[in-house]
């Protein structure tokens, strides 16, 4: 596997013990990771683009969170329906979606 052009990472509440509790899994957090899977192969960027689903990052209160790498931009309160405007004005567009952005 080679290294992707934007790594995003998705708090789903996911425990050390693998269970799913907390804020951003309340919030559809799965819904986001399976809608950035659906957009990256919609639009064919398998290997240039990974999502991963990810333990808690501390701000609940601003969840559910979204991190883009390799840029660092954290988004806040994000929702399924964000997605595909994060894929496309960042993702695709190179810039980051200013009314999400922590």
């Amino acid at each position: 596997m080679h290294k992707p052009k934007h790594h995003i990472f998705v708090c789903s509440s996911s425990r050390i013990n693998g269970e799913q509790k907390g804020f951003c899994a309340q919030k559809k957090a799965v819904g986001i990771v399976n809608a950035f899977v659906e957009e990256i192969q919609e639009r064919e960027l398998e290997g240039e683009v990974m999502v991963t689903n990810t333990g808690c990052f501390g701000i609940c209160s601003q969840g559910p969170i979204v991190v883009v790498y390799p840029e660092g931009v954290w988004y806040g309160d994000v929702s399924p329906d964000d997605v595909e405007e994060i894929m496309d004005s960042h993702i695709e567009g190179g810039e980051a979606v200013k009314r999400l952005e922590l």
